[in-house]
Formats: C-alpha cells, sequence, structure tokens
C-alpha cells in the first residue's frame, strides 16, 4: 500500500472525491492542518484542500508547513498537487494541462523553509529539478490515456498575491522562460522537498494572463473557468495516478517471481529434452550393440559350418 497525499487548489472540493473520508484535525509545530484520510485502489490517500473549504485561505496566507509537516508525519510518501493557473504562453490555452517541470518563485512574504531556527540547523536541499520525475511520469501517462490536451514540461512562476500581476511583470515573466504564472506552487514544492517527499504538480490553465487576455482578470473568471467537466477530468486524473502508483517493491516481487517461474519451466524443459535425447541414445546403442553380437554369433556360426564341410 502506498501513502499519497493530494493537495486540490481552485475547484477541486468535490464531495464526491471524499466520500468515505474521514476528516481529522492534524496538530504539528507550525498550526492544525486539516486532512481528509481514506483509501483508493487499495492506497492510503490524503487530500487536502489547500485553500480550506469554500476558498477561504488566500494563497500568500496559507499555511503551508503545517500542511507539508502534517502529511510526513502520517507517512505520505509522494504528494500530488493540482493548480489553476494563468497561461503566458499562447500554446498554453485554457483547459489544457500542464505538467510542470520548472519553477521560478517571486514570492516575498512567506517562510519557505523547516530551517528556520537554531535548534533545526541549517540545511541546503538540492532543487535543480523542482518536481520528481518519477511522479511526472505517472502523471503525463495518466494524461496520455486521457483526450485532454495536455503538456509535458511547463516552467510555473509563482507570484506573492492575492492581486493578480500587472502586464509589465507578465511581459517579464514570460521573457525569463515562465510558461504558467500561479500563487501557491511556492514554498509547497520546496517544503516537500525538505521533507524528503517526492512531489509533482499538475496545473490547469484557467485563463491567459494579465496583458495578454483580451478582458480584466477576476477570480470570479478563475473559478468559472474549473467548472464541473474540469472538475471532474481533474478527479479523474488524480483516480488515474492513483491506480497506476504501484508499490515498486510489489512490482519488482511480482516481476521476479514471474522470471523464475519462466526459468524454472525452462530449466523443466530443458532437462526433459535432454532426458529423451540421451534414453534414446542409449536405446540406439543397446539395439547396435545387440546387432553386433547378432551379427558375431551368425559369423561364429558359419565358421563353425565351414569347419565341418571341410
Amino acid at each position: 500500500m502506498r501513502k499519497i497525499a493530494i493537495i486540490g487548489g481552485t475547484g477541486i472540493y468535490s464531495p464526491e472525491t471524499l466520500q468515505c473520508f474521514e476528516e481529522k484535525v492534524i496538530q504539528t509545530p507550525y498550526g492544525a492542518a486539516l486532512c481528509n484520510i481514506g483509501t483508493m485502489c487499495g492506497n492510503q490517500v490524503i487530500f487536502i484542500t489547500r485553500h480550506g473549504v469554500g476558498h477561504k485561505t488566500a494563497p500568500h496566507k496559507v499555511n503551508y508547513r503545517a500542511n507539508i509537516w502534517a502529511l510526513k508525519s502520517l507517512g505520505t510518501e509522494e504528494i500530488f498537487a493540482t493548480t489553476a493557473v494563468g497561461s503566458l504562453n499562447p500554446d498554453m490555452e485554457p483547459g489544457h494541462f500542464v505538467v510542470c517541470d520548472q519553477v521560478l518563485d517571486f514570492t516575498k512574504s512567506r517562510i519557505n523553509t523547516f530551517y528556520d531556527n537554531p535548534e533545526r540547523g541549517v540545511a541546503h536541499v538540492d532543487f535543480t529539478n523542482p518536481y520528481c520525475p518519477r511522479l511526472r511520469d505517472k502523471v503525463i501517462n495518466c494524461l496520455y490515456k486521457t483526450d485532454i490536451i495536455f503538456h509535458k514540461k511547463g516552467c510555473y512562476v509563482c507570484t506573492e498575491g492575492p492581486r493578480f500581476e500587472t502586464a509589465a511583470e507578465i511581459k517579464m515573466f514570460a521573457m525569463l522562460g515562465g510558461d504558467l504564472v500561479g500563487m501557491t506552487n511556492m514554498p509547497e514544492s520546496l517544503l516537500a522537498r525538505e521533507a524528503e517527499m517526492c512531489y509533482t504538480n499538475c496545473s490547469i490553465v484557467t485563463n491567459m494572463a494579465a496583458g495578454i487576455s483580451p478582458t480584466p482578470l477576476s477570480h470570479s473568471e478563475v473559478v468559472e473557468a474549473m467548472d464541473k467537466s474540469i472538475t471532474m477530468i481533474t478527479i479523474g486524473t488524480i483516480k488515474g495516478f492513483i491506480i497506476i502508483n504501484t508499490n515498486p517493491i510489489t512490482f519488482c516481487f511480482t516481476l521476479f517471481l514471474i522470471i523464475g517461474i519462466i526459468l524454472f519451466y525452462t530449466y523443466y524443459l530443458i532437462c526433459a529434452f535432454f532426458h529423451i535425447f540421451f534414453s534414446c541414445i542409449i536405446d540406439i546403442r543397446s539395439i547396435i550393440n545387440s546387432v553386433i553380437i547378432y551379427i558375431t554369433f551368425v559369423s561364429l556360426e558359419i565358421s563353425s559350418l565351414s569347419h565341418i564341410h571341410t
């Protein structure tokens, strides 16, 4: 059984998703975190609604440290996060999914580490690749099985919020290589790395960013874009991710078992073949020996008769 966490952003609040899940408040050194714990497809799943029920917590006020600490304390190994984003890239249109591979951090006031006091000491984590390649591959494999238009790579620009960005900021982000803009992926992904949990993000494009969109942006536009159809597609992707999230130890054991069975039967067939082969050789040798003995006997008889006649 794997222990998987789903961190849902805007629009991922479907009651159907959380049926038979138990709601628990997990106390952490950084405050309380609300988790919904249950099982899906044979795996333990912990669901956190990042902004709280009813979207009451602003992006810069989300208690990211409490959420990640709670997941770690519950034994979570892998985190699949969803985010609603604006697009800076004309190829990434509203309704498209993007499996991000890089991030640019433009947050300002958020505490972005667990190592901020003398008691915990200092730690420098490698963040070259912010998102786990193995989990990214799993999400991509899930999306291949759907009709969703998706992109296998994308650079997520995380801003402070809660305001939307200026047109000049969007232009700058695009010049720096940004593809998407959102407000929640940092420090969430970094804290997961510090906690040594695999983390990946799948972003859902809800609108074109400021200066690209022909109309001013509003939160209601984002929520409207994450309507029931997109939400159900997202939930389907989440379930698909959980289904294929096979325990690698179990997979390896099964693989070795199959290989072992194949080798055993191969060995058995080879032994049977050689047994039959050598049995035939022994039988042929016996026949040859019998023939030789018979010929020798006949020769002796003929020789004896010859002597008698002479």
